[in-house]
């Protein structure tokens, strides 16, 4: 991973064998982010797994086990409430006869690079904490947190 920054903008590029959220997370980490949102990301990935939460909150998960393009990725980073990172991502990906697949991203390995934007959200009060009956991790913001 490499990373820049101009103001509250965070640029990097993710290499091979890289996992999208631990990546971030570490990010994270390391210059000591507490919020952000993701605003972009592009590459090609695989091993992705993705899905969507049903109407009982359960989640329902997805796998492209090869190659895929990330054409869209998009979210935001806070800490959780024990104070670890966490990001909260939705991706559109597209297989290799460029059928669209898109929802939650619940994990992706990067095949050959991943180029992530963040903008800083350093004054925002913001924190993830279980949501009660539900597999959602709910986002809790200002005077919530």
């Amino acid at each position: 991973m490499e990373w820049t920054t101009s103001g509250d903008d965070v640029f990097l590029r993710l290499d091979p064998g890289e996992e999208i959220h631990a990546s971030l997370q570490a990010l994270a980490d390391t210059i000591d982010l507490n919020a952000a949102a993701v605003t972009s990301g592009i590459g090609r990935v695989r091993a992705s797994v993705y899905g969507f939460m049903d109407d009982d909150h359960v989640y329902h998960r997805r796998t492209i086990e090869g190659g895929a393009e990330l054409v869209a990725l998009q979210g935001n980073l806070a800490r959780h409430q024990d104070g670890h990172a966490f990001t909260h991502l939705h991706v559109v990906l597209s297989d290799d006869d460029l059928v669209p697949a898109a929802g939650h991203l619940f994990e992706a390995t990067v095949h050959v690079t991943a180029e992530i934007h963040l903008r800083r959200m350093d004054a925002a009060l913001a924190m993830r904490c279980p949501l009660e009956n539900s597999q959602f991790t709910a986002l809790r913001l200002g005077d919530e947190v």
